[in-house]
């Protein structure tokens, strides 16, 4: 819930930091120690920088940097749990859920609340585990099951590394041995070995997570696994006399147990940050750069899962696949009137495959939107959501009407040999103009959201209604003069008119919502914008 709150309140600002944190390796490894100090993950930290570097080059050893910056906020996190909060879950709680309730509609304050609520629940669960591991002590089985763990010390490194990953948090692994030992459960010596598996684990977590997302999220993760594995080789040969200075450190053993961790990963970057050239070369030649597969037409490009839990971004996505539709309906829209005119049956099944791309890439907007939930999205999202939705699902429909009906008169054009008179034919190219035009018009207003713009497309669909009862009736003129062309393509001519005007009318539905949505926010924009005088509203055109 923290994570999440945090990501859905400030993702866009988070993945903002990310970028202006990527100059050097020190800047980066701030960012991490920032980004994860909110999230209190980071795992979470990890695959966020991973899902920007997918889409905005990174120089590798700062992306290394920033993932040693999340490893060591972790540190931190764990250092003010240990303490006993248990007091101030139920004040977290109930002012959680009483705004989280207040502002269902809340946008960003409600996000806020539900962190509340999730730092509530973590407080919350450690009092519980204190409460619950507490009789375990007098417990006469559990010393034979850790019995085991005490004398084996890969068999116990190895066991709390599987745990760290069935928990997908080294976080919370440490947390949880932290209060073992501080009710006595595990001594200071097996603690350690959990402490180090703890951290190996938790490495192995973002290399699984995003082994798909490409060859530089895999040398990344990779090379923090390699970090981590010689900070545990060095910290194991030295582990005696690491226990025997902790051990003299004046604080209980549960917090001797926290700060092996943050020790551990302290020792991690200093010696590492100096290295990171060298480590990220190493990683280039485990996973050197590969030939990779263009994608096909029909997959989507832009719809990035990890993008769900931030909806400004996952929307941003959204839109940006919806303008590839865009982008493939006006070719498709272009392309009729060459088919016309050249009689090219060929162009007419490149037309016809590409519909099938665009069903496809329709469907997959159309599931990844759904995975956006409501409750996650504050009123501006949401309009921005039914948008988009609207927009692909008429582009579908464009899509339809170009396959199924131009198309399909295109070859019967071809099959029959009919030709149209000069004039009808100058009028259904005309014609056809005026509609590519529009839709080009409509995809600046999706992407700019202009109000100006989308009246101005609005009144043009009224001079798209006159032109279509002008050159029907010029065609009807033609017929009375029986002029043979126009006799035999009257029903060709009025049906490839009136497709395109229906095309026209769905282009248009995208200028209806961002005239809606100017006349809502209107009055937020006059609070939040100071008044000038003798200066008009640029909205008083519209």
């Amino acid at each position: 819930m923290v994570k999440i709150g945090f990501t859905r309140a400030y993702g866009t600002s988070m993945r903002q930091t990310i970028s202006s944190g990527m100059k050097n390796r020190f800047i980066a490894f701030g960012s991490g120690l920032g980004i994860t100090a909110l999230l209190q993950s980071s795992t979470a930290a990890t695959l966020l920088m991973i899902s920007f570097i997918k889409k905005n080059p990174v120089a590798p050893l700062c992306a290394l940097a920033f993932v040693i910056g999340a490893d060591v906020a972790t540190t931190l996190v764990a250092q003010i749990l240990t303490f006993d909060l248990s007091w101030l879950s139920p004040a977290l709680l109930v002012i959680g859920i009483t705004g989280h309730i207040k502002y269902e509609h809340g946008g960003r304050r409600r996000h806020i609340f539900r962190v509340m609520i999730g730092l509530g629940l973590i407080l919350l669960s450690l009092s519980l585990i204190r409460s619950a591991s507490l009789p375990l002590t007098d417990s006469d089985v559990l010393p034979l099951i850790l019995a085991p763990l005490e004398f084996d010390p890969l068999a116990a490194v190895v066991f709390s590394a599987l745990l760290t990953w069935i928990i997908h948090s080294s976080l919370a692994s440490v947390l949880l041995f932290a209060t073992l030992a501080g009710n006595g459960i595990i001594d200071l010596h097996l603690g350690a070995l959990l402490i180090l598996g703890a951290n190996l684990g938790g490495a192995f977590i973002p290399f699984i997570a995003s082994y798909n997302d490409g060859i530089n999220a895999r040398r990344i993760t990779s090379a923090n696994i390699f970090m981590r594995c010689l900070t545990l080789i060095l910290a194991a040969s030295f582990l005696p006399y690491i226990m025997d200075w902790v051990s003299r450190l004046n604080m209980p053993l549960d917090r001797q147990i926290v700060s092996l961790h943050m020790g551990f990963n302290i020792a991690l970057a200093i010696i590492f940050m100096p290295l990171i050239p060298w480590i990220t070369q190493l990683a280039k030649k485990l996973f050197p750069e590969i030939q990779t597969n263009v994608k096909a037409p029909h997959e989507p490009l832009y719809l990035d899962d990890r993008a769900l839990d931030t909806p400004v971004v996952a929307l941003a996505g959204a839109a940006r696949e919806t303008l590839r539709i865009a982008d493939m309906i006006e070719q498709m829209l272009e392309q009729t009137i060459r088919t016309f005119e050249e009689n090219n049956a060929k162009l007419a099944e490149t037309i016809s495959r590409k519909d099938n791309t665009v069903d496809t890439l329709y469907h997959a907007i159309k599931l990844y939107l759904t995975r956006l939930t409501q409750e996650a999205l504050d009123p501006k999202e949401a309009d921005r959501y039914f948008q988009i939705l609207t927009f692909a699902t008429n582009l579908e429909h464009i899509g339809d009407i170009i396959d199924k009906s131009l198309i399909e008169m295109a070859k019967k054009k071809i099959k029959h040999q009919e030709r149209f008179s000069n004039e009808g034919w100058a009028e259904i190219k005309d014609f056809h103009r005026r509609v590519l035009s529009n839709m080009r018009m409509a995809h600046s207003i999706f992407l700019s959201e202009d109000p100006a713009l989308a009246q101005r497309l609005v009144d043009g669909k009224k001079a798209i209604r006159e032109a279509e009862r002008a050159t029907s009736a010029h065609h009807f003129e033609r017929m009375r003069t029986g002029l043979p062309e126009t006799i035999a393509t009257t029903s060709l001519h009025l049906d490839i008119i009136r497709d395109y005007r229906r095309i026209n009318s769905y282009i248009t539905t995208v200028a209806y919502s961002i005239i809606e949505n100017a006349k809502k926010y209107e009055p937020q924009r006059r609070i939040q914008t100071p008044a000038t005088h003798n200066v008009p509203s640029g909205n008083q055109d519209i």
